[in-house]
């Protein structure tokens, strides 16, 4: 059995005060378990950047071939809109990453309180994703992805929010 190479590679120095509290607050906002998924999110971005950089340097027909195929990428990937340029690459950032994250999108469209109980649903396996069941919290969401729960998991969160909506619509009538 082969050793799993690294998705990731740390910081080049451990001990730097703003960038400990960066990542802290990335952890905290987007409820992260640890800095390696950060780290993971930073090497996908620091590729893609890579190959940007690199397809600034070709000529020709090459460059418009490696630009159409990384564009079209990132915009399958939902990072990037229709009509963007490799500047709009170099742009983006590790919050755009986070952003796409199953257990951020969860949160962010309100199916959970907090970002980690977002990360407990779908480790508990009470998430679909386009009809199948997913437990990677990590997973890159598509634009064109289904989210829903799992048929009967009606979370009690859920009941009471929906509770406190109705009696904010009867306040309203009176």
């Amino acid at each position: 059995m082969r050793k799993q190479l690294k998705k990731f590679e740390g910081p080049r120095h451990p001990w730097k005060a703003d960038r400990i509290l960066d990542e802290n607050k990335l952890i905290s906002e987007y409820g992260l378990v640890n800095k390696r998924e950060i780290y993971k999110a930073q090497s996908k971005l620091r590729n893609w950047r890579e190959q940007a950089k690199q397809i600034v340097g070709l000529m020709g027909d090459k460059k418009e071939i490696a630009e159409k195929i990384l564009l079209e990428k990132l915009q399958r990937l939902g990072l990037l809109a229709e009509g963007s340029t490799v500047d709009d690459i170099l742009s983006l950032n590790v919050r755009n990453v986070l952003e796409k994250r199953l257990q951020t999108i969860i949160y962010k469209k309100g199916l959970a309180i907090t970002a980690k109980q977002a990360r407990q649903f779908i480790v508990h396996r009470k998430v679909l994703v386009n009809s199948e069941k997913m437990d990677s919290p990590s997973y890159f969401v598509r634009p064109a992805d289904e989210i829903a729960f799992v048929p009967g998991f009606n979370p009690k969160i859920m009941a009471e929010q929906a509770k406190a909506e109705q009696k904010a619509v009867e306040a309203q009538k009176k």
